[in-house]
């Protein structure tokens, strides 16, 4: 049994400015914009710096989710030839047997 720990990445692909709720929308397996919404909640409730310092903060400190390998997935090739010629049938001048 393997126990792969959870990282909190800022995201690649939810990313709206540094990816910073979309990395807490994918860790806490939830949508981006529910996240996005709650931050702006705060600002109207009086939190703005408050939620921007935590929004800077995080941008700094949360690591940007690694890039995917430059290198392509391995691919097994097969390789059919096709043939020019007609098929040959061949036929059977024997009796079949009852």
């Amino acid at each position: 049994m393997s126990t792969e720990t959870k990282r909190l990445y800022r995201s690649l692909d939810q990313r709206m400015v540094a990816g910073v709720c979309g990395g807490l929308g994918e860790y806490l397996n939830t949508d981006p914009t529910v996240i996005r919404i709650l931050f702006v909640i705060l600002a109207i409730l009086g939190f703005v710096f408050g939620g921007l310092i935590v929004y800077l903060a995080m941008w700094l400190i949360v690591p940007e989710e690694p890039y995917p390998s430059e290198q392509p997935a391995e691919v097994e090739v097969v390789v059919v030839e096709q043939s020019t010629e007609e098929p040959v049938v061949e036929q059977s001048t024997e009796e079949p047997s009852e």
